[in-house]
């Protein structure tokens, strides 16, 4: 049987032959194939689509702590219970320790399977292009953070109005 994604990903390569393989949005491909009678639109639950609102809403609020730095206030832990997943959300002041550390844990291994991907896709991608110098790719990112670190806090420190700060 064919999965979803499956039956997407079809579409999705039968647009591109059709449409000389030029970039498409995802939306433009969907709306094609609809029309095409290739498939169906769904039956939308309200709960899912307030659920997935709500989660974006809780992914997004930020506030500052007392030293100034700005930090996420919602946390979630993706668990799965009886082949059902379900994300738990948190707010981090008030959420237990385990909470905590189990999102942080996922957020990282998210990142990390991010990272492995990337390299992955542009070691293939400089396979297929073997002719042109390889696209580097640099993983560590203790620079890229403590310069983020560096402006975020340059940031704070702006007075009222902007201005910038006189080169040392």
């Amino acid at each position: 049987m064919t999965t979803q994604n499956e039956l997407l990903q079809r579409l999705w390569k039968r647009y591109e032959d059709e449409h000389d393989r030029l970039p498409a949005s995802a939306r433009e491909v969907v709306e094609w194939a609809v029309e095409e009678r290739l498939i169906d639109l769904p039956d939308i639950d309200p709960y899912d689509i307030l659920a997935g609102q709500m989660a974006t809403a809780l992914r997004e609020e930020y506030a500052t702590d007392a030293k100034g730095r700005k930090y996420r206030v919602n946390h979630a832990v993706r668990v799965t219970r009886s082949g059902v997943q379900t994300t738990f959300w948190a707010i981090m002041g008030f959420a237990p320790r385990e909470h905590m550390q189990g999102a942080f844990i996922q957020r990282r291994n998210q990142i990390i399977g991010d990272c492995f991907q990337l390299k992955v896709d542009l070691d293939v991608y400089n396979n297929l292009n073997d002719d042109q110098p390889p696209l580097p790719l640099i993983l560590d990112f203790t620079d890229d953070v403590k310069e983020r670190q560096f402006w975020e806090d340059d940031e704070e420190e702006t007075p009222p109005g902007g201005g910038v700060a006189a080169a040392a």
